[in-house]
């Protein structure tokens, strides 16, 4: 499966994937649709699928555009289907999603929304987490609680080092800033920091990352780290108690 990643928005992604074997073309979280007409246009491809994480306008504010265009199929989350018009398919965990020669695994993420989901492409390792996992972050927590957005990425930890994730938003600087306050001892995780800031100096994206990355080094993903808990004060607390204490941190971070 080919992923092509579109900026759109201030700071958005939107994914283009194809499938060459059956000629399926989809996207994922389109916020706006005018790139993603240019990079059809581009390459030559008709789109045939839309999914969506979430019902937020900066993910979904494409998906009329796009579907009167070319009558796209458009799959998104069971439990946001009053916040989303006009789907197709209606998905919710353990669900698949059919694309082309490929299967993508859903799984419920709420936490920032209520009804967030991500599609896991198991044969081509790609995870798209929406706006649940960022690179070396997570999403704000607008609708669900600490709880769900822990148990949401504890999830998505689970899955092989080797996924690329694919996240909603460029977001990896100020996440890698804030990352060192609460995971300082990190050697990794510093190494990290100074690829990300030469990385965007150079106006390059972050995204993908890997999650084997994430797991050892987004302080989102390591509230169960002793060096984590005693670093923001709350060694052997639960976990989702400091989790919850670092996204309250990150929330007002300034950096």
């Amino acid at each position: 499966m080919d992923v092509h990643l579109i900026p759109a928005l201030s700071d958005n992604y939107v994914y283009l994937i194809s499938d060459p074997a059956s000629g399926a073309v989809g996207v994922v979280d389109p916020g706006e649709a005018e790139p993603v007409l240019a990079a059809l246009d581009r390459l030559g491809l008709k789109l045939t699928h839309i999914l969506n994480t979430h019902h937020h306008g900066d993910h979904i504010g494409g998906n009329q555009t796009l579907k009167q265009r070319f009558g796209a199929t458009l799959i998104g989350p069971r439990a946001e289907s009053a916040r989303i018009p006009d789907m197709d398919a209606t998905v919710g965990e353990g669900d698949s999603v059919r694309f082309g020669s490929q299967t993508a695994r859903v799984f419920e993420t709420p936490g920032h929304t209520s009804g967030h989901i991500a599609f896991w492409f198991e044969t081509a390792g790609a995870l798209f987490s929406g706006d649940t996992l960022f690179a070396l972050g997570c999403g704000r927590l607008f609708e669900g609680t600490p709880t769900q957005m822990w148990t949401s990425l504890f999830k998505l930890r689970a899955l092989p080092g080797a996924t690329r994730v694919y996240c909603g938003h460029e977001y990896t600087l100020s996440n890698a800033r804030f990352a060192v306050t609460v995971d300082p001892e990190n050697r990794e995780l510093h190494a990290r920091v100074a690829r990300v800031e030469a990385q965007r100096a150079r106006g390059e994206p972050t995204v993908p990352s890997t999650l084997e990355e994430e797991v050892r080094t987004n302080p989102f993903l390591r509230a169960d780290q002793p060096s984590v808990q005693a670093a923001v004060g709350m060694s052997g607390a639960a976990p989702t108690e400091v989790f919850a204490e670092i996204r309250r941190r990150k929330d007002v971070f300034r950096g």
